[in-house]
């Protein structure tokens, strides 16, 4: 398992949760670490996204437990990944909507985003927040 700069798990509400994993997978080289039930026939359950170095976690906006506080998008989620050249022309490639290309930031990162099925958006780039004391 990826080691995490602060614990911070984002969670990604889907309506079709099990076509977002398969795209994700697809687009973006995503592994499942969790998928529970493992049978795409089954109802989804709970599914845990490995993602360049981090972890999401993927809801279904249909469950009742779920459905007062995951709605549907659009969220934004930043993924810290060491090749964003390569990933965004896999992404091209899976036919993935690129939304901002491939861009040097003048804060030192290579970043692109892309907007998923249910139009979340996924920035992926080099900078990497570090652990720092707290602004008081």
């Amino acid at each position: 398992m990826p080691e995490t700069l602060n614990g911070a798990f984002p969670i990604v509400p889907y309506r079709e949760p099990w076509a977002a994993v398969a795209w994700l997978k697809r687009a973006f080289g995503a592994q499942a670490n969790v998928l529970s039930p493992s049978d795409p026939s089954e109802p989804f359950g709970h599914a845990e996204i490995l993602v360049g170095s981090g972890v999401v976690m993927i809801s279904d906006t249909g469950k009742r437990e779920a459905s007062a506080f995951c709605l549907p998008g659009p969220v934004v989620v930043y993924v810290v990944v060491e090749d964003p050249d390569a990933l965004h022309t896999h992404a091209v490639a899976a036919g993935a909507q690129i939304v901002m290309d491939l861009t040097d930031q003048d804060y030192g990162s290579r970043e692109f985003a892309a907007r998923d099925l249910e139009g979340n958006v996924w920035s992926f780039g080099t900078y990497s927040p570090a652990r720092t004391k707290p602004v008081s």
